[in-house]
């Protein structure tokens, strides 16, 4: 073991040798980084063998910021510890999400003590630097997102999501929401976010559920699975997310369709690959990645290629950068020290990006410790980030051989309290906090403010406080077609007090401003009723037959609105976008949509006017079609958890949310399970996958699977030694029988054979190396 790790040794060092030569490093020391000409004394050199803990000014010091802006300090310890999430109150206090349970060392000892924390940081003396704490909530269990409403707070503290009203400031009456907010998955991959959008619903990350309260009751829907970690939205309310290994994904229409027909495993237009590009360029050599022993993750200078741990994207909606950062999307890369700018553009509904920078990056940090997890919008406009600081960011569950060597090589694992809170702010301007107002009237005015974050936060205001006074003043705001935010914002917000009038929503159908009618479309679904249907249908039609192309997927969203009061009026909507637009894959899958448990039905009739099988209508209608005779096929998976009880259990923990409940794969994730050669083949290549993973492009069933279709690299957990083998041989059982699988059981003892031969193993396989396995 010493000999291993005496070569791995010489390794770094050689090639960090190899990176400083080729630099034309001159000092002797290794130096990770040089600061730049007038940086001050605190910016010393680096070793590759330390990463001192630095004070919050000497962190600062350290960044490299894009040109003509500054950051700065709000908040750091003992003020804040290990913070991961926050939001604003009205007041401008920032509510801080303490997760200090998360990974105390490499094998997370103690995370299950309730160390966590709610709490709220005030700037009483108004210099921009937070001076008072107050604890709201303390003795949770590893919490990970908030979010304030209705004079209370939501608090998801896994596996639960509670609703606690605010008394006077302290927590009152407290409320179960969900039982099953978060359950399996580790605490990497588990729902969170908690995002109050545009449509009054809270969205999540890593989730199929959405949120409203209404009255005294929470209501629960279904939508999309979206991303790993933050979610954000731009000005249209559509939302943005991103997993580990992707810069920016997200959605070309309004959340809240879409997700109503469970046999429909993707629509087009959601979790689309928004900015494609995952190059990073970290300013210091970041061998401490949990793959960084693998080609291609690190470049010649050990530093790291492309995103690895993606998170906390937000577009920026303030008012304080300047037009040139209006539509800019950016990212947090913990793992590089980073933080991403992209660009993001428009076509039609179609939206896409870039980065903003090649070869550099919005902000950079030479410090190994900053670990930016979250960026948010303020009420001054700035850019706020929130760094966790600590050496250790990456979960026990997956945390490699190679990685752990990186973090007893620098002693990453200590020490713990620390944490820090920074704003991003243009130089030579003034961040001015924005408070909002009590008055009714003056909020309504606030509909139009140039800061996304004003807007958001007094249209929930309005909507929490129950300002029905303000219902002519939001009237006639949604009238001023000329001031677009704030007519989406009026809209909304009568939506929200229950106000909006069928006459509202018809007349906004009509204007020319496409972002104004995407809006009206979007907030149909919660006026639509028995009595009022007949007005909006002929609207509708007549979208249709102007050849409204925008328009085409959100009517063909909307038929199934309309279908519990008129299934003629729907099915005619359905067919006649399907005539009009035959090769339109967002129309056609919005169509599917509408259609669980008639889909072959309705591909009958398709087929009747449209028969060209190469139509995008007809090929997504097979594909549905044919999942769900593959669905009817699967085995009985009660059945199976009560014989594989410990091997669902780990499936449902640590696999569920790359490959599917129903083994099938996710799109960006992970390629399927279920008729997959690799899992019903040979067991040793199974367990050897499954204990030390899988880098690289996989066929499955004849097709390439390979990023960006998948994210390129499955972790292992054998690298867990205290995994017992008993567990593996369930959960492999538990896959090689589940869905339309049918393979032999797996046994402890064969799970103990090839974790003894392969007990050496520090690295991911390659297909290649599997084929050698006989």
């Amino acid at each position: 073991m010493k000999k291993n790790l005496y070569l791995f040794l010489l390794l770094v060092m050689t090639c960090f040798l190899m990176y400083c030569q080729s630099s034309k490093t001159k000092n002797t020391q290794q130096a990770v980084a040089t600061p730049e000409e007038g940086s001050k004394p605190e910016a010393a050199m680096f070793t590759l063998d330390s990463s001192p803990v630095l004070s919050p000014e000497a962190s600062l010091n350290l960044m490299q910021v894009a040109d003509g802006f500054e950051v700065k300090i709000v908040a750091a310890e003992p003020l804040v510890t290990a913070p991961v999430a926050l939001t604003f109150d009205n007041e401008g206090r920032i509510w801080v999400v303490e997760m200090e349970g998360y990974m105390p060392d490499t094998v997370g000892t103690g995370e299950d003590i309730p160390s966590g924390k709610i709490a709220i940081l005030e700037d009483t003396n108004k210099d921009g630097v937070a001076d008072k704490r107050t604890v709201f909530l303390d003795s949770l269990v590893l919490p990970r997102a908030i979010t304030l409403i209705d004079d209370g707070i939501l608090v998801a503290e896994p596996p639960y999501l509670w609703y606690y009203e605010i008394n006077n400031g302290k927590p009152g009456k407290k409320t179960l929401v969900d039982d099953a907010y978060a359950v399996g998955g580790n605490v990497e991959h588990q729902p969170n976010g908690l995002y109050r959008a545009m449509d009054n619903w809270i969205y999540n990350a890593k989730s199929t559920k959405r949120y409203r309260k209404v009255g005294d009751k929470w209501v629960i829907e279904p939508t999309h699975f979206r991303g790993q970690w933050g979610i954000t939205q731009d000005n249209y309310g559509r939302l943005y997310y991103n997993t580990n290994p992707s810069n920016v994904l997200g959605d070309y229409f309004a959340p809240g369709f879409g997700a109503a027909n469970k046999n429909q495993r993707r629509v087009a237009g959601y979790n689309e690959r928004i900015v494609p590009n995952n190059r990073v360029y970290p300013i210091r050599p970041t061998p401490g990645v949990n793959r960084g022993y693998m080609e291609g993750v690190l470049d010649d200078s050990l530093r790291l290629v492309n995103f690895t741990a993606a998170n906390g994207p937000v577009v920026y909606r303030g008012d304080l950068f300047g037009e040139a950062y209006d539509w800019n999307a950016f990212v947090a890369e913990p793992a590089g020290n980073l933080i991403k700018r992209n660009i993001l553009s428009e076509n039609g509904y179609v939206t896409g990006g870039e980065q903003a920078y090649q070869g550099k990056e919005f902000i950079a940090s030479v410090d190994e410790r900053f670990r930016p997890v979250n960026l948010y919008n303020g009420p001054d406009g700035a850019l706020y980030i929130v760094d966790m600081y600590r050496g250790i960011i990456q979960h026990k569950t997956y945390l490699t051989t190679y990685l752990k060597n990186e973090i007893g090589l620098r002693n990453l694992t200590q020490p713990l309290g620390y944490g820090r809170i920074y704003k991003v702010v243009p130089k030579n301007k003034t961040a001015q906090m924005v408070t909002l107002p009590d008055a009714p009237e003056q909020l309504v005015k606030m509909l139009g403010h140039a800061n996304g974050w004003v807007r958001d936060n007094a249209q929930q205001k309005i909507i929490d406080r129950n300002f029905t006074q303000a219902i002519p003043a939001l009237r006639q705001a949604v009238k001023e077609t000329d001031k677009p935010l704030q007519v989406m914002h009026a809209l909304w917000t009568l939506e929200g007090l229950g106000a909006l009038k069928t006459e509202d929503v018809v007349a906004l159908l009509k204007q020319p401003a496409w972002p104004v009618r995407m809006q009206a479309l979007s907030v149909i679904p919660s006026v639509l009723n028995k009595a009022n249907y007949k007005q909006y249908v002929p609207v509708l039609e007549q979208l249709v037959a102007s050849n409204d192309t925008l328009a085409a997927p959100y009517v063909a969203f909307l038929a199934n609105s309309i279908q519990p009061h008129d299934e003629v009026a729907a099915n005619s909507l359905l067919q006649q976008l399907v005539k009009t637009y035959p090769t339109n894959e967002y129309v056609a899958d919005a169509v599917i949509s509408n259609l669980q448990g008639r889909e072959e039905a309705f591909q009958k009739e398709v087929l009747a006017f449209a028969p060209d099988t190469s139509y995008a209508i007809n090929k997504q209608l097979q594909q549905v079609v044919t999942n769900m005779r593959n669905a009817q096929a699967s085995r009985n998976p009660e059945a199976l958890a009560k014989a594989f009880p410990i091997g669902a259990a780990m499936y449902a923990r640590s696999c569920q949310t790359c490959h599917g409940a129903d083994g099938n794969g996710v799109t960006a994730l992970a390629p399927p399970l279920n008729k997959s050669e690799w899992v019903t083949g040979d067991k040793d290549k199974l367990i050897s996958i499954v204990l030390y993973g899988l880098t690289g492009p996989v066929t499955v069933n004849g097709h390439l699977y390979k990023a960006p279709e998948i994210n390129g690299d499955m972790p292992g957990i054998g690298y867990d030694k205290t995994l017992p083998n008993e567990e593996v041989a369930q959960l492999l059982s538990f896959i090689r029988k589940s869905w339309q699988n049918d393979a032999s059981g797996v046994t402890a003892g064969e799970v103990t054979k090839v974790r003894q031969r392969l007990s050496d193993r520090q690295k991911a396989f390659t297909v290649e190396e599997l084929d050698k396995i006989q």
